[in-house]
């Protein structure tokens, strides 16, 4: 969608198109009243600063959207069309995807929820390497790296969608 085009759908609408970049009403809500952008990089810059903080609850919400790494996202939901579309390059090497399947498990014993990280444009092999990075991290570092994960998966996905 053209930026002029999201500029002036009615507010439902345009809601529509932002939530599935980050399912945070707050966000969503800030977004959609920014309107009009004069560019994509000023929706891109209010997008960036209403995430800044993402409180813990709504982290926890967000992750609730958010398949395991290396997993196909089921449903027919935008989100889910997302999702499937940032993991396509996973690499379906059978050690790979073990040992992806091992450390989403020690990462969801070690912090209880999924792994999260920003898969577009990253291989199989340098997540698996920021999996295992971030399980030696303490539960504080890694709800700020989670925080910034959902930033980068949002305004990524916004960008996309306001092209």
């Amino acid at each position: 969608m053209e930026l002029n085009q999201f500029n002036t759908l009615d507010e439902q609408d345009a809601r529509s198109v932002v939530t599935p970049c980050l399912d945070i009403e707050r966000w969503v809500t800030a977004v959609v009243a920014g309107r009009p952008y004069d560019s994509v990089e000023a929706a891109i810059e209010l997008a960036e600063q209403a995430a800044e903080p993402f409180t813990t609850d709504e982290v926890d919400s967000a992750l609730a959207h958010h398949p395991r790494i290396g997993e196909r996202a089921a449903g027919d939901s935008a989100e889910a069309d997302l999702s499937r579309g940032e993991q396509a390059a996973l690499s379906t090497d059978e050690q790979i995807q073990a040992d992806l399947l091992a450390g989403n498990k020690a990462y969801e014993d070690k912090f209880g929820q999924v792994f999260l990280i920003r898969a577009a444009g990253r291989s199989a092999e340098e997540i698996l390497d920021q999996l295992n990075t971030r399980l030696g991290n303490d539960a504080e570092t890694e709800a700020g790296t989670i925080a910034d994960q959902l930033r980068q998966i949002a305004v990524l996905r916004l960008s996309g969608a306001l092209q």
